[in-house]
């Protein structure tokens, strides 16, 4: 088998350089490139020898899922709200004991390194028991003051 790269006659200038080494330069040293193809021969991209290496062949890269402890950032905050304003205090309710759960479940997930938001979760397990403890006992406790002066005043 004859070489692609051979001049006609077989003798001739070698595509490959003239036999000696590169002198050195300054700063850092430019990646190795190969030699272009021969006209006609189809080019593969060459990866960048900066980039990351690909991920094993057939072996999916887990993606950490974020979505629980976000969940119950935001169902904590919407119950707080909702507490607040007292006459949505049920709803609050609901959404604080949801919060509750998507935040356990989310930072049990940062826990393991499933997800990476365990400042969410953690947040979100906080407004949770704000939402669903907090705010309907300091509720329950001004409606018993204000019933307890009623009585006393009549």
């Amino acid at each position: 088998m004859s070489d692609p790269y051979q001049q006609p006659g077989g003798f001739g200038p070698s595509p490959y350089g003239n036999g000696q080494p590169p002198q050195p330069g300054y700063g850092y040293p430019a990646p190795a490139t190969p030699p272009p193809p021969p006209a006609g021969y189809p080019t593969a991209p060459q990866p960048s020898p900066y980039a990351a290496p690909a991920p094993a062949y057939g072996m999916p890269v887990p993606q950490p899922s974020n979505g629980l402890g976000t969940a119950g950032l935001v169902l904590g905050i919407i119950g707080v709200v909702c507490n607040l304003t007292v006459f949505l205090w049920f709803v609050g309710v609901i959404l604080g004991i949801l919060a509750i759960i998507f935040g356990a479940v989310g930072r049990g997930k940062a826990n393991r390194g499933e997800a990476t938001n365990k400042g969410a979760a953690t947040a979100g397990l906080i407004t949770g028991i704000i939402s669903a403890v907090l705010i309907p006992g300091i509720l329950l406790l001004l409606f018993a003051s204000a019933m307890g002066l009623a009585s006393s005043a009549g």
